[in-house]
């Protein structure tokens, strides 16, 4: 592997990283602020379910994920997911680790967004606000701590993940991310211990970017 090689699965690797961490803070914001504040029918099942899902191996799911995104799920006549053709995309290595990332992210979030003081929340509806305003001008910068926390743990582990991506991205050149080249420069009998250590230097450096950028909220 050479170097314009390993500078490909560093953008690869950024390429699959960003995404897979913005996505599940999304999504899980928006999710432990309706678990939260929200009433509705079924809220506290709905949470339990989520917490439960905290023990499900990743291995446990790979291969039906991987039949799913190659060849979607029908239940019947009625499409559940569409044939969307998945593999080897970007888009399938996303879903899969927002998936597995959101039920962590979930939980963390709803512990801390239904810890903020109540006042501040019934304030904001007794003067006219509704639950997005309240979740974008007050949950949101309320919980930046938190949101950095999770952001840096999802961050290191897409960043460092080599199972997820090399199963729904493969390991050619064009789309191997820089764990799976990182295991590619060991050699076949482990004797370019020194340009793996190298390269591992170099993939470190944006982990500790984010870490030293986002540790005071941590």
């Amino acid at each position: 592997l050479d170097a314009g090689g390993l500078g490909n699965a560093f953008l690869n690797s950024l390429a699959v990283t960003i995404p897979s961490t913005v996505i599940p803070i999304t999504i899980a914001a928006f999710a432990a602020y309706a678990f939260s504040w929200m009433e509705f029918k079924g809220r506290y099942v709905l949470f339990v379910i989520v917490v439960g899902l905290l023990v499900v191996p990743i291995q446990m799911t790979l291969i039906p994920l991987l039949r799913l995104f190659a060849n979607g799920a029908t239940f019947g006549r009625l499409i559940v997911f569409p044939d969307l053709d998945l593999n080897g995309t970007f888009l399938g290595v996303w879903l899969a680790h927002a998936g597995f990332g959101l039920p962590l992210a979930i939980y963390l979030l709803r512990s801390y967004i239904g810890a903020l003081p109540s006042s501040i929340i019934e304030s904001a509806k007794i003067d006219g606000a509704d639950h997005f305003t309240i979740f974008w001008r007050l949950i949101v910068p309320l919980s930046v701590p938190a949101l950095a926390a999770f952001a840096i743990f999802q961050f290191l582990w897409v960043w460092n993940d080599l199972l997820v991506a090399y199963v729904f991205l493969g390991g050619t050149r064009e789309t191997m991310v820089l764990p799976i080249a990182l295991a590619g420069l060991v050699g076949g009998h482990g004797e370019t211990w020194h340009l793996l250590t190298a390269a591992a230097l170099i993939s470190m450096i944006l982990p500790l970017v984010v870490f030293f950028s986002l540790q005071k909220y941590f």
